[in-house]
């Protein structure tokens, strides 16, 4: 026999209006009547009918977490902290207001990012969180501004995590954004305190945020020191892998065989850095210090052990879960920027004489 609503409500010894309001978390519900409605529920066994349920509160139980690529740790860390608030509290075992998250990988394709936006919304998804760096595309921000705008207009809660808010557009609840400038800027600046002159850079994708970011803060430490060589000759763009960073640093050591410093895109770009050094004979960092970027788990287990910038991934994934659930309030004008850290470590040294 299937078990209804009114069944539970007899049991919790409430009305059926409370317990949509405790399952659909959409009306503040006493503590005592709320742990009520759950234990009824639980004792029952009954199952919500999503489909019903979206329909009459307007958003289902689903949430996105849009992602490029889920097998990198950068965006893999941000999902899965993001994943756990977004599902409740471990081993509760109950479905009272938590959510089911759902990570949706993009590829990096503009297309497919809006692709499964638009899937979100024909699902009348809870909330979407949006990970990493934007493409700078004016149709593609353009459409994502509307696209947002719809799923925000239909009860969507659109958090951005790790990428900066879209010009002019009022539908997010929150955008989370590293400071990807000044961890880039402060990473020169140590490189240049320890008296390098010479620093090739190996960038990411020209498209990206991120990868404009955080160049413009290198440079912007490199002008401050007076260092006023053919920076675009000692910029090499590629994909955020690991062999962009090999086949970019080759690149340079052609461009510039006296390179005495390499500053990478991101960690795995910086690993790649590394073994193509290693494989022209040259010594890490007695001929050449490699710097990367983000502080993923392998850098400090490198050998040597990675400098690099550390983001706070895993608590911002955790916060833009909260958001998305609606459990933590939006910062002062919906935007936070969230500061970077350096990591100085044996990858780096003073460049040698002569």
């Amino acid at each position: 026999m299937t078990v209804t609503l009114a069944d539970v409500a007899a049991r919790a010894r409430v009305s059926p209006a409370t317990v949509s309001r405790v399952l659909n978390g959409n009306y503040p519900v006493a503590a005592s009547t709320r742990e009520r409605v759950l234990r009824a529920v639980d004792e029952l066994d009954y199952v919500l009918n999503g489909p019903a349920s979206s329909l009459a509160a307007a958003t289902s139980d689903l949430v996105g977490i849009l992602v490029n690529d889920i097998a990198d740790p950068f965006f893999g860390i941000m999902a899965g902290a993001a994943q756990t608030e977004i599902g409740g509290q471990e081993g509760s075992g109950r479905a009272g207001g938590e959510k089911l998250a759902v990570v949706c990988n993009t590829a990096g394709s503009p297309e497919r990012e809006l692709t499964y936006l638009t899937l979100l919304q024909r699902q009348r998804a809870a909330a979407v969180v949006l990970t990493g760096g934007a493409l700078e595309d004016p149709d593609h921000i353009a459409a994502m501004t509307t696209k947002l705008a719809k799923l925000a207009d239909a009860g969507t809660r659109v958090v951005l995590c790790g990428r900066p808010p879209l010009p002019g557009s009022e539908a997010i609840v929150a955008a989370l954004a590293f400071d990807n400038r000044g961890g880039g800027r402060r990473l020169t600046e140590h490189l240049v305190a320890l008296g390098h002159r010479r620093i090739g850079y190996v960038a990411g994708p020209t498209e990206r945020t991120t990868t404009r970011h955080r160049l413009e803060g290198h440079r912007a430490a490199l002008a401050a020191a007076g260092i006023d060589g053919d920076q675009d000759r000692l910029t090499v763009h590629g994909l955020y892998a690991r062999r962009s960073g090999y086949d970019a640093t080759l690149e340079l050591l052609r461009r510039d065989p006296g390179l005495t410093a390499v500053v990478a895109a991101n960690d795995t770009v910086a690993l790649g850095a590394c073994a193509a050094l290693r494989d022209q004979g040259l010594r890490i960092p007695e001929d050449v210090s490699v710097a990367g970027f983000d502080d993923l788990p392998f850098s400090i287990d490198a050998v040597p052990a990675l400098t690099t910038v550390r983001l706070p991934l895993y608590e911002a994934g955790a916060r833009a879960g909260r958001l998305a659930m609606g459990t933590e309030a939006a910062p002062p004008g919906g935007i936070a920027t969230i500061a970077a850290e350096l990591m100085a470590r044996s990858s780096t040294a003073p460049p040698r004489k002569g």
